[in-house]
């Protein structure tokens, strides 16, 4: 494609190459390949289910070894909330408060959802917040009709000039009410951190943030550090990272052209979370928890949380000290049969990892440089809950071009819905993927991996999106738990759907797990 000079200064003003950029649109023309699934990963196919005496032991293991490891916390936040109130967004500028009811709106358009905020108002943690803003700022408020009130508060909650909540990353919005005090996700994240993503009393966690909102979040950790550490006696070191625009891709227009502003400029769109592998690459930690901003409890549910997230630690710290043994003495090769063929066993039976048929034909020199192979990779425990109906990827065995079988977390746009198959297997699962991974990213001598090296390049994303009512095609990088991990040793493990509490839209504030009172 033939740039102008003006696209090139663009180009390069986003330390992107010329060459990246025609690679992007090729992917375009040519689609990504849909993943091509073998079976849906279950339990005893790929997926673990710990009984409570194994489930003990883990988390025992892991309290004996956490002050001799660094643990981080790895926490997904960069996102605005505009998606949480995309429903009252919607109603705002729909609405006509002259023209008709709140509850004729709702049975109109079916706005269940709204029904349901509106019915739930006050339980919300920033009802209190909300309601005397909207009192200083209409002094008659009390004399408005309920349908005005209504429209008002909303007005209140989201308009720029007023609390703006659009605007705010989700990590910083009033999440918890508590008797004395109301929490953020950010906070709550200090809290859960303390309990099990710390080693001698200190907590390491890194936030990976829009630059924007870099000032919110300095000011929201210096409110609440003091409060933290006095309830957990616990330090805190947080960091945080932005999004690098290099990892921005170019969109197109449907039939493959570079898609242009009014103005002339290319259009380049963030790339997924997959672009953030390049912020996990830079820390250095023994034990990286990964857990998105969203996905927190009130204070009754915390431990039982923290007991699951130190299993899946207390399973990679085992089963990395043993694959760790086994390379040292794969570096000796001097191996008997016997010996190579147990660890064979070993990342057969414990990381899953389907072992080529010809194995025991070929030399003793490259079985050993075979299995060093295998075992050489960074390596991830991946909590996996009983799917039931939650949108999102999910756990499956799934067929290489070269024919290796391996466990991967499948979104449902990588599948071919159209193949019989393939819809079958999809049909076939029992477990989704809620983003709950404990990872090793550093080898048995104790350095860190590229991770770079381990992603398939062929597993992103092509999605349709608009802008300014235009049409246009947008590419994501392959997923950070989906192809950026795509040659990790993955294992699988059954979790309970209370580790799973993410809040996606703003009545989700209203189950359980984020109620104190319920």
């Amino acid at each position: 494609m033939k740039f102008t000079e003006k696209d090139k200064l663009q180009i390069a003003s986003k330390n992107l190459t010329l060459e990246k950029v025609n690679a992007q649109i090729q992917l375009f023309k040519n689609g990504i390949p849909f993943v091509n699934l073998k079976d849906a990963a279950n339990i005893g196919n790929g997926i673990l289910k710990l009984s409570e005496t194994e489930k003990k032991k883990a988390i025992q293991f892991f309290e004996d070894k956490r002050n001799q490891k660094s643990i981080l916390k790895f926490v997904p936040a960069s996102g605005a909330a505009t998606r949480m109130f995309k429903f009252l967004f919607q109603f705002i500028k729909e609405y006509d408060v002259n023209k008709e009811s709140v509850n004729s709106y709702i049975n109109r358009n079916k706005a269940t959802e709204l029904s349901l905020f509106l019915v739930g108002v006050e339980k919300f943690p920033f009802y209190g917040q909300v309601l005397d803003k909207v009192k200083s700022l209409i002094s008659n408020f009390n004399s408005l009709t309920q349908d005005e009130k209504k429209l008002e508060f909303i007005k209140t909650m989201l308009e720029p000039e007023k609390l703006n909540y659009g605007f705010y990353p989700k990590g910083l919005l009033p999440f918890h009410q508590y008797k004395d005090h109301v929490s953020t996700a950010f906070e709550e994240h200090l809290f859960e951190s303390a309990l099990y993503a710390s080693s001698n009393n200190e907590a390491d966690l890194h936030f990976t943030i829009s630059e924007k909102h870099k000032n919110i979040f300095d000011a929201e950790f210096k409110r609440v550090e003091e409060i933290v550490k006095a309830k957990t006696k616990t330090k805190f070191n947080i960091s945080f990272s932005y999004q690098c625009q290099s990892t921005d891709t170019v969109a197109v227009t449907p039939k493959n052209d570079a898609f242009r502003e009014d103005n002339g400029d290319l259009l380049f769109r963030p790339s997924g979370h997959g672009a953030l592998l390049n912020n996990l690459n830079k820390l250095d930690a023994d034990v990286i928890f990964i857990k998105n901003i969203d996905n927190i409890v009130v204070s009754k549910y915390e431990n039982e949380v923290a007991e699951y997230k130190k299993m899946l630690g207390g399973l990679l710290i085992e089963l990395q000290e043993q694959a760790f043994a086994y390379l040292e003495k794969l570096e000796c090769n001097t191996l008997s049969e016997k010996e190579l063929i147990s660890i064979a066993e070993f990342l057969k039976n414990k990381l899953h990892v389907v072992i080529n048929i010809e194995f025991e034909k070929y030399s003793e020199t490259y079985q050993i440089e075979y299995l060093k192979e295998k075992l050489n990779r960074p390596i991830r425990i991946c909590g996996m809950v009983k799917n039931e109906g939650e949108p999102g990827g999910g756990p499956f065995w799934i067929k290489d071009e070269s024919g290796n079988i391996s466990l991967q977390i499948v979104e449902s746009a990588q599948i071919d819905k159209k193949n019989k198959t393939q819809k079958r297997i999809l049909k076939n699962a029992t477990h989704f993927n809620p983003v709950d991974l404990v990872c090793g990213i550093k080898n048995y001598k104790g350095e860190k991996f590229d991770l770079n090296k381990f992603v398939d390049p062929k597993t992103g994303f092509i999605t349709m999106k608009t802008k300014t009512g235009k049409d246009l095609k947008a590419l994501e990088l392959p997923g950070l738990w989906n192809g950026a991990m795509a040659y990790w040793n993955t294992i699988f493990v059954e979790v309970p759907l209370i580790t799973f509490n993410p809040v996606k839209t703003v009545t989700d504030l209203l189950k359980a797990a984020h109620q104190i009172n319920d």
